[in-house]
């Protein structure tokens, strides 16, 4: 099958497209013929070479998939040959086929496009394992969202909403900022307008609850944000991995830091928040109650492009690849 591989761990230009073995559908499995394939900022890191796929996992790029059902796995039911579906995976959703656990199928409806459906899974699941599941987000509570015109972002900004918070993003450009406010968010912070973040928080009354994926650059100011009781959670290091820590501050406010990632996390964790995007979230997308946020949709010819378009911060919303052409 066809897939995009890479010559080295590096930039963009290791990226090509070649030949790889089909993958073999396993127990518990389905076989998945792609139409679209979401693209993160986990793709880039691991193109990179700085953040390897969890033991047995694919080393193809890519985490998020839509597409028809070609094989089923011993151990399934409910899904069939020809079946439209969606979902996350561990890794190769860069190819013409990949499997995806039954357990994280979700059906795609008729009235999303497979672009938009490929865009759901990572940035909705993410938004929900550490707003609901962890940070245990309750109405009247305050969350400040970085990053809130990324497609996790967008979809933080939107569930915090939903769960009755008062939502705070920072953002880096007037059109971000203003993708922000018309998801939800109550103020949105332009970052290079005004670096201290913290003294629109903290003026704002502090944060409850912290989700960043910027890392050691806001470490210190994360901590100033907090409410006492507050808890930061921290899913990315795009600004560096090693920070200071104030442990007075800590003690002092009784503030919880907490790291998060999806990827790793067994299918028992998973499947719960799979069942969410599906029974929760996909219901009021299909009735307009919250937005899609899907910014931008390239062939896979043009990965290198897509990843570009990411790395410039251009995105608002979610980016996806779609395997039209040879491989849909």
């Amino acid at each position: 099958m066809k897939a995009i591989l890479q010559t080295a761990p590096g930039g963009t230009e290791t990226l090509y497209v070649g030949e790889v073995d089909q993958p073999q559908v396993a127990a518990g499995e389905l076989l998945v013929r792609l139409h679209a394939a979401g693209v993160n900022r986990a793709d880039i890191v691991q193109r990179e070479g700085r953040y390897p796929p969890p033991p047995g996992a694919p080393t193809i790029l890519g985490l998020e998939v839509s597409g028809t059902v070609a094989a089923v796995g011993e151990q399934v039911s409910g899904f069939a040959i020809g079946d439209a579906v969606f979902g996350l995976v561990a890794g190769g959703a860069y190819a013409e086929y990949a499997c995806l656990e039954a357990a994280l199928a979700i059906r795609k409806p008729q009235a999303i496009s497979w672009e938009a459906a490929a865009s759901l899974p990572e940035a909705w699941m993410t938004a929900w394992f550490n707003l609901v599941e962890i940070g245990k987000l309750q109405a009247g509570q305050t969350v400040l969202i970085h990053a809130g015109a990324s497609g996790v972002g967008s979809a933080a900004i939107q569930l915090g909403t939903l769960l009755g918070a008062r939502v705070i993003a920072t953002a880096g450009t007037p059109e971000k900022c203003a993708h922000c406010l018309a998801l939800g968010a109550a103020a949105v912070v332009n970052y290079r307008e005004q670096a201290d973040f913290q003294q629109v928080v903290k003026a704002d009354g502090g944060a409850d609850l912290i989700l960043d994926c910027v890392g050691a650059s806001y470490l210190a100011r994360n901590i100033a944000s907090l409410r006492t009781d507050g808890m930061l959670i921290v899913i990315g290091a795009m600004s560096g991995r090693e920070a200071g820590l104030d442990l007075g501050q800590l003690l002092v406010k009784r503030l919880t830091v907490r790291g998060s990632t999806l990827r790793v996390q067994p299918l028992n964790v998973k499947a719960p928040l799979a069942g969410a995007l599906r029974d929760r979230i996909l219901p009021m997308l299909l009735e307009g109650k919250l937005s899609l946020n899907l910014d931008r949709s390239f062939s896979w010819q043009e990965v290198a492009a897509a990843h570009r378009y990411m790395e410039d911060n251009l995105n608002l919303g979610k980016v996806v690849l779609s395997m039209h052409g040879e491989f849909g």
